[in-house]
């Protein structure tokens, strides 16, 4: 017993410290006691290298440039919990909402909004268009709508572009009666005057509704709003028609914008020659190609597309072939499946040598047709075709 007391420790001096502490009933004294038992301790930064002098240009920076969401997020969050003197401000909370948007990660938006409007920050519309946006291209229209009224909540203004961001959301997601409601009570119920734009999207979503009646007379009404059509207007009711099958009444909105004095977009060729190419009438788009380039306008990705698979569609390899060549000439690249179609075409056609000519042609432009391409070569025809392609696989390996 004796050595075991010699040897235990000596008894801690807590009660000591304590009792040495003259009793007081003022509360600073305690409270100064108490913060003299407190451990000092410092957070750990989600992340090396934390800067010692933090802007919030400098936390956007960090927050845009970090890889994983949740540790953006963390940073967001620690910047204003632990750094000192630093707050956030409008700009840092776009930027980690953005962020949540490219994600998907909705779920963690609606804390972030709540924050943002109980700190009585000085906001911009340009967050709310972001959010519109984003909710319209993940099929989300109800969020888009819901951001759309809570503007105001953050004592933002709200403008003609949110309303337009709001209609176009709506008819990626075939909200196409909504449309014409929101468009006709902008002015009475949110405060917002639309434009010629504005107009433009209506006329989509009516067009899109197969109401040409309707969209006409919006497009009648428009000087009366003080708003001049354009020729996305008429392109837009071009589409309509030919959305219905009816190329007669296409052609007459063609014949309309040139009445104008307007000069056709290849926007608008394209649709008219859609149009012609699925009722099968080939030389009929052709023809309007030929009236674009004759024009000076020059075709695009879309427009290459449906001619190709038109002369695909007609067994014309000899022309699909021409039209693909030139595609890649102006540095378009075509799709894979544009690809197949015309090695298809060559193969069925018994032209399985240009086909392989015309592969090697895409791989040397840099167009790197995919397996599929490749399948349909082999399925083209066997034997020496088999042989010739497995020169060229190893060449390119």
């Amino acid at each position: 017993m004796l050595l075991r007391r010699n040897l235990s420790p000596k008894p801690f001096s807590l009660l000591h410290s304590i009792t040495a502490i003259p009793f007081s009933t003022s509360t600073s004294t305690s409270t100064s006691a108490a913060v003299d038992f407190l451990p000092s301790y410092t957070v750990t930064p989600p992340i090396q290298d934390w800067p010692h002098h933090l802007s919030p240009k400098r936390l956007i920076s960090l927050i845009t440039r970090e890889p994983k969401l949740d540790l953006a997020l963390q940073i967001f969050h620690h910047a204003s919990k632990y750094h000192p003197g630093f707050h956030h401000n409008y700009h840092t909370y776009h930027a980690i909402i953005r962020r949540l948007l490219l994600s998907r990660a909705f779920h963690l938006i609606d804390p972030l909004l709540s924050d943002l409007r109980t700190s009585n920050l000085r906001c911009g519309e340009d967050l709310f268009i972001s959010l519109i946006r984003n909710y319209g291209v993940a099929s989300r229209p109800k969020l888009a709508f819901k951001t759309f009224l809570t503007i105001p909540k953050f004592g933002v203004q709200r403008s003609v572009r949110s309303l337009n961001a709001l209609l176009n959301a709506l008819v990626q997601n075939h909200e196409y009666r909504l449309v014409h409601s929101v468009f006709r009570n902008c002015r009475e119920r949110f405060g917002v005057a639309p434009n010629v734009f504005s107009c433009n999207i209506l006329i989509k979503a009516l067009c899109k509704r197969n109401d040409l009646e309707t969209a006409h007379q919006v497009l009648d009404e428009m000087p009366a709003m003080g708003f001049v059509p354009n020729v996305v207007t008429f392109t837009t009711i071009l589409g309509g028609y030919v959305s219905r099958r009816d190329m007669v009444g296409a052609k007459r909105v063609f014949g309309e914008i040139l009445d104008r004095g307007w000069f056709p977009d290849v926007t608008t060729y394209t649709i008219l020659m859609d149009g012609y190419v699925k009722q099968g009438k080939l030389v009929e788009a052709i023809k309007v190609m030929d009236e674009m380039e004759d024009n000076g306008v020059g075709a695009n990705e879309v427009t290459y597309g449906v001619m190709i698979e038109a002369y695909c569609k007609e067994k014309k390899s000899g022309e699909a072939v021409n039209l693909l060549n030139d595609m890649v000439e102006k540095r378009y690249i075509p799709s894979s499946a544009l690809c197949c179609k015309v090695i298809d075409v060559l193969c069925c056609e018994g032209k399985v040598e240009d086909a392989c000519v015309l592969w090697k042609r895409l791989l040397k432009k840099n167009c790197t047709p995919n397996n599929a391409v490749l399948g349909t070569l082999i399925s083209g025809k066997p034997g020496n075709c088999l042989i010739r392609l497995r020169q060229v696989s190893l060449r390119m390996s």
